[in-house]
């Protein structure tokens, strides 16, 4: 998919209105952007934490708070840190300060559940940003195709272990947190795609583990712990960047990176090295831009006092209930079309091509 089918993807997931930036905040000024939106009211976005993923971090925050600059609409980004009481503190705050719409990426559904419903219960206009959250009732959810994120994974790692001729690889999985829907939905598309390889004898399934709160430490110590019980593991499919790089830390040390293909997803600097350097053999890249644009046009209307109709919808498997959704479009990374990436903006040359890393990006396209 070229750069120019990531705008024709989002464009008319929206019915109505065009599309801001995307991102999240955890500084103080976040809370001052905009000078006009004052007749129209603020919005509050929490983040969940900035170990799990340089997304919530760095990409979330700037491109959010872009949106809403742009809109002349007042924002308050912060960043939960992975603490669920500190998530439900800056929740009342915002709610408290008087926002119109509450954007969350939650830290599970339970805590995410409690804060949409008090939001709620106070007037406040709710969205869910990236996870869905279970029986939350939010009135939309923007994030990408999270089934379709996995079959890239799925069809990635198969891709990879096709062209190193492997025969019956013995493939690990490194799951997400146990409590983040995402992580759901990615598993049950990459396993879509590796169950018919192990029912029809052609790959052997190896240790499955999901690893919490996407703890890059942990998946390290867990995945050591596979490696330990089944050396002959021969494919790993890892569900995000964070947790492909920990892979690979652990194969570094016992000589088998660039051997043994490994998965990830979000495009990370780290991630996107790794793949240049052949220790990881694809990576699944988000258009974040086009997500945080989406939900910050829909929390600008929303924050107006209008409600945007948008053409999709999810139906949330505890509740029943189909939530209004726009669902962007991912796609796979490998190391020839690295130079996408970098082309699309998401990633410059600067931070992805810096020393041993220069030469490889030459060799490979990326200008």
């Amino acid at each position: 998919m070229r750069k120019g089918m990531f705008a024709l993807a989002a464009a008319g997931l929206l019915a109505t209105g065009s599309m801001a930036a995307c991102g999240g905040d955890s500084g103080d000024d976040a809370g001052n952007s905009g000078t006009s939106g004052s007749s129209i009211g603020k919005v509050g976005v929490i983040l969940p934490d900035t170990a799990s993923s340089q997304r919530w971090g760095s990409d979330d925050p700037k491109f959010l708070k872009a949106a809403f600059d742009a809109a002349g609409v007042q924002v308050d980004i912060q960043n939960a840190q992975g603490d669920k009481s500190q998530f439900q503190t800056i929740a009342d705050g915002m709610i408290s300060s008087g926002v119109k719409v509450l954007m969350i990426v939650n830290l599970d559904s339970g805590t995410g559940k409690a804060v949409l419903d008090k939001a709620k219960s106070a007037g406040v206009a709710t969205i869910d940003y990236d996870r869905l959250t279970l029986n939350g009732g939010a009135q939309y959810y923007v994030s990408f195709d999270n089934v379709a994120v996995g079959k890239l994974q799925g069809e990635g790692l198969v891709k990879c272990l096709t062209d190193m001729k492997a025969t019956k690889p013995v493939v690990a999985e490194l799951n997400g947190s146990p409590t983040d829907n995402n992580a759901t939905l990615f598993k049950e598309g990459y396993d879509s795609v590796l169950k018919p390889k192990y029912d029809s004898g052609d790959y052997v399934k190896g240790p499955d583990q999901s690893v919490p709160d996407w703890d890059n430490a942990q998946a390290g110590t867990i995945f050591e712990q596979m490696l330990t019980q089944k050396k002959d593991i021969k494919g790993v499919l890892a569900a995000n960047d964070g947790l492909g790089n920990a892979v690979v830390s652990v194969l570094k040390k016992n000589k088998l990176n660039g051997k043994v293909p490994v998965t990830g997803q979000d495009a990370t600097v780290q991630g996107l090295q790794n793949i240049l350097a052949g220790d990881q053999c694809m990576t699944v890249y988000k258009a974040i831009k086009q997500e945080a644009d989406a939900a910050a046009d829909l929390a600008i209307s929303l924050a107006k006092g209008e409600k945007k109709s948008v053409t999709q919808s999810i139906k949330d498997p505890e509740s029943g209930q189909d939530v209004p959704s726009v669902l962007l479009t991912p796609k796979a990374i490998y190391k020839e079309n690295v130079k996408d990436v970098v082309a699309d903006g998401f990633v410059t040359k600067d931070q992805l091509c810096t020393g041993d890393f220069a030469k490889l990006c030459t060799d490979n396209g990326v200008s």
